[in-house]
């Protein structure tokens, strides 16, 4: 169920329903009821106008108007073009309302309480500009609430940016999946709620269509998450190495293995220089610490070969030394996650960061938008991709690597294309810090064997929880406390399923 379709796979989803033996003209009634069921919702939404497109955008408007008239309502409809150029089940569907139709470009709402914005979907693949342009900006600057079919018109349904203007929907009812855009800024703002309508589509059809994206909830990754054992032991759940640098930023190295604890691992230990070493062991009795301050010396400690996973970056100093860092901890027996100074070491030499982590067993690197910037400024294959979605995914080919590209819709991508979106970071997760605990959870669940991809989203889900329990204020030390009741739930509920 948590599948985002982009458009044209939602084409797709639709022709493979119609060959199965759903009509098209079912499939426009259905989705069209859904619009009219929202708006009866609403309150007072006496007075409606209903403005459609071209397509079967407006097909859907045209049914939502007949629909929400038989209710009762008081319904204005109009039409964006000349109604006998309507194709399809859109024509078919303009053919069944039997009222007046306005047009679109003459309208005004300063006698409506509320708009149906049919215009357009999905689907569109060009800027809005002209008329169809100035239609949407005198609709977004009514004042007027908004109810959006599908999505609201000049959104991109793949990339979730605005192709020329885009009006703001109270919300939005789509049909069968949500897509990309549903979830990406700044189309997730301009969505208001997302309904999801069932109209008819056997799901079934995902089996042949195989999509690649989907939402990050337990669904995209449940089935592999590590849990622990009852004739288990801590070596079972790996151990974790954290590479701190010296005393004055010890504390990102800290939130990162308080992070990897948190997130199961059986044992986390920090390398970190002399002058670190009781400020590590000071802070958290299970956390334990051995002193190494050059990579040789991590190196050495590396020979132990229980270790499973390696958090790398967090209040490490950008540099020749954290590079070659990088390359002590590579290894074939061990999972890497790169994060912070790690990333910041290889600015504008992505070829030499995916060199170094071709050694390792998997890897992960978790950027911020900036860190990204900088990696790959040059690349502009990478760069120039058209939206964050298609970043992430151009970043984790370029480096053969799992990529996090965070924010408020963290995009987390395979190199073969798979990915997920998040939606459940709350704005107060914007905290110093909080980055350090997203890398450190990642490599706890590395650590237990969790595979790349699925542990990078399962760290990026758990760290949006972690702070929704936390609350308005958290500090990111909160984040790694705020676990233990996040595991409970998850547990239960994948025992459940």
């Amino acid at each position: 169920m948590n599948a985002l379709l982009e458009p044209a796979e939602m084409a797709e989803a639709d022709a493979l329903a119609i060959a199965g033996g759903t009509s098209g003209t079912t499939l426009m009634d259905r989705a069209g009821t859904a619009v009219a069921d929202v708006v009866a919702r609403r309150p007072f939404p006496t007075r409606i106008a209903i403005l459609c497109g071209p397509g079967n955008n407006g097909g859907d408007g045209f049914v939502a108007a007949r629909v929400l008239t038989q209710r009762g309502f008081k319904v204005r409809v109009a039409l964006l073009g000349r109604r006998d150029a309507l194709l399809g089940d859109a024509a078919a569907a303009a053919r069944r309302w039997s009222g007046p139709v306005e047009s679109a470009e003459d309208i005004t709402f300063e006698a409506v309480d509320l708009i149906v914005d049919a215009l357009y979907g999905a689907g569109l693949g060009r800027d809005l500009e002209g008329p169809p342009r100035a239609l949407v900006e005198r609709m977004a600057a009514s004042g007027r609430p908004i109810v959006a079919v599908d999505l609201p018109s000049g959104l991109d349904g793949l990339t979730g940016r605005v192709r020329g203007a885009a009006a703001q929907a109270v919300e939005t009812v789509t049909f069968f999946r949500r897509k990309p855009g549903h979830l990406l800024f700044p189309g997730r703002a301009l969505c208001g709620k997302v309904r999801v309508a069932d109209i008819g589509i056997p799901n079934g059809v995902l089996d042949q269509i195989a999509p690649k994206c989907a939402l990050n909830d337990p669904g995209a990754w449940g089935g592999s998450f590590p849990v622990p054992a009852q004739g288990g032991h801590k070596y079972r759940r790996g151990h974790a190495l954290a590479v701190s640098g010296g005393a004055w930023t010890a504390g990102a190295a800290r939130l990162a293995a308080r992070g990897a604890l948190r997130a199961g691992a059986g044992l986390v230990t920090v390398a970190c220089p002399p002058d670190a070493l009781s400020v590590h062991t000071a802070s958290y009795a299970a956390l334990m610490a051995r002193p190494a301050s050059v990579p040789e010396e991590v190196a050495a400690i590396l020979e132990d070969l229980r270790f499973t996973a390696i958090v790398l970056g967090p209040g490490l100093e950008a540099g020749e030394g954290t590079r070659r860092m990088l390359d002590a901890c590579a290894g074939p027996a061990r999972s890497l996650v790169v994060d912070a100074g790690a990333l910041t070491s290889f600015s504008g030499a992505p070829e030499a960061l995916a060199s170094a982590l071709a050694g390792a067993k998997a890897a992960v690197v978790t950027p911020h938008e900036g860190e990204f910037s900088r990696l790959f400024g040059g690349e502009s294959a990478v760069m120039d991709a058209p939206s964050k979605l298609a970043r992430a995914r151009a970043a984790a080919r370029r480096l053969g690597a799992v990529v996090v590209l965070k924010g408020p819709d963290t995009v987390v991508a395979a190199p073969d294309g798979h990915a997920t979106i998040a939606e459940n970071a709350p704005a107060y997760l914007a905290t110093a810090g909080a980055g350090d605990v997203l890398a450190g959870i990642c490599c706890g669940l590395m650590a237990q064997g969790m595979p790349a991809f699925e542990a990078a989203s399962a760290a990026v889900w758990l760290h949006g929880e972690a702070a929704r329990e936390a609350g308005p204020g958290l500090i990111a030390d909160d984040l790694p406390e705020a676990l233990p009741r996040i595991y409970a739930r998850l547990f239960a509920d994948l025992a459940g399923s």
